[in-house]
Order: structure tokens, then C-alpha cells, then sequence
């Protein structure tokens, strides 16, 4: 028997697109070191957690979701009122936001994208620092898409690393992705990064085991401390 689901994609498909469809099992970050990482498949499928509200509660549409997946936090945005749009390479991702009530762009976020300069809200979560193996290119694309007055809101690695390196989506069957650059960064990192693209750190936060950041461009209103900090 097949579901709806089911019918939207090709059976034939790599770990990260199979670990878009809930219940497929974990799926890692394969390092060319060996070294495996375990990705937060699951959160991807649920209700925002409490860490998760922690961003919510900062943002202010509208809002971009970079590399966006099944879109949890544009469904959770849009509900409670805040236009929130996401982005994903992946068309599985952009099907599952799409269908489940969401608002999604199959595009890189180096493509040209709708309202540039005029998001108040981007966010670069879930591990999406590494997107392109390059965070200081990426916050320098994010912060040409933000509004003068917006923000950036970044989860980093709870760690102190700068890391960039080569990964692959592995699932527990050993099933491999293609290789593709990837990057890890710590709080101290970003602090050193934003610094040289003129994005000042305006919050900082913990929830959990999980690290989050919001940037704004120096100079900017938004530039002061956030008051909302748990």
C-alpha cells in the first residue's frame, strides 16, 4: 500500500532525502576522517521543543528559514501569525513543508531569493551554520538578505570549534550520500567571524544542550541586548 507520501518521491533516493520521511531511522554525519555524527532527524518531525520556542519567541516576520526541511518553524510561525518562508535544495523538503501547511522555495540560499534586504528574520539553525562548508561566506549572503533593521538568529555548536570539513549523509545501513563541504562552529568562533563582516552579536542563549546567537549589522537599531534571554 502506498500513502500520499509516498507518491511524492522516487523510492531510489540519498540517506538525507530518506531521513526527511519520519520513522526512517537515524541518520549521520559521515566525516572523510571517519569520524560519524548523529543527526537531530527526529526533532525535524516534531512539535517545536522547548529549545525551538526559544527562537520563535525572537523572531519578527518576516522570516527566512534556511535550509528550512519539513519546515517545523515556518508551520509554527505562520501559526502564531508571523510570515515565515523556508528554503531547502532538497524538493522532498519543500513537498513536506508545502503539504503539511507551510510556505517553501526549492533554492539554494545563494540563489537570488524573493525580498532581499527586506527579511527581518533569518535563521540559520538545526546545524545550517555548515551549510557550503563556508560560514563566513553564509553569514555574508544572510546578512545582504536581512533588512536594515533585521536580524540573523544562528544556533551554534556547543562546543568552542571552527571546523570546515567534507561529509556525507550516512543512514545505519551504511546507505552514503554524495560527499559535500560542510562546517561546525562555537560561540567564540561566530563572535570572531561576525566580527569582520560588521555583524554584531545583539543575544546570546542556552536551552538545553542547545547554543543559539542573534547578529545584527553594527550600527543598526537592532543593535543592542536582547532583553527576552532566558
Amino acid at each position: 500500500m502506498t500513502t500520499d507520501e509516498d507518491e511524492l518521491y522516487d523510492a531510489d533516493e540519498d540517506p538525507y532525502a530518506l531521513a526527511l520521511r519520519s520513522g526512517r531511522g537515524r541518520v549521520y554525519l559521515r566525516l572523510v576522517d571517519g569520524r560519524r555524527i548523529r543527526m537531530p532527524v527526529h526533532r525535524w518531525h516534531e512539535r517545536p521543543t522547548e529549545a525551538d520556542k526559544t527562537v520563535l519567541e525572537r523572531c519578527i516576520g518576516p522570516v527566512l528559514d534556511v535550509g528550512c526541511g519539513p519546515g517545523r518553524m515556518c508551520r509554527a510561525l505562520l501559526n502564531r501569525g508571523v510570515f515565515a518562508l523556508g528554503v531547502d535544495i532538497a524538493p522532498r523538503a519543500v513537498a513536506l513543508t508545502t503539504a503539511l501547511g507551510g510556505l517553501a522555495l526549492c533554492r539554494s540560499v545563494f540563489d537570488r531569493l524573493p525580498a532581499e534586504r527586506g527579511w527581518q528574520t533569518v535563521l540559520l539553525i538545526d546545524g545550517n551554520i555548515g551549510i557550503g562548508g563556508d560560514p563566513r561566506g553564509l553569514l555574508r549572503r544572510c546578512g545582504r538578505l536581512i533588512a536594515p533593521t533585521g536580524r540573523l538568529v544562528v544556533e551554534v555548536d556547543p562546543h568552542d570549534i571552527e571546523e570546515l570539513c567534507t561529509a556525507r549523509f550516512e543512514n545505519v545501513q551504511g546507505r552514503s550520500g554524495p560527499f559535500f563541504p560542510w562546517a561546525r562552529l562555537g560561540r567564540r568562533a561566530l563572535h570572531r567571524v561576525a566580527a569582520d563582516l560588521a555583524l554584531g552579536v545583539t543575544d546570546q542563549w542556552t536551552s538545553g544542550h542547545r547554543c543559539f546567537a542573534t547578529l545584527a549589522q553594527q550600527g543598526s537599531s537592532s543593535d543592542c541586548p536582547d532583553t527576552q534571554s532566558p
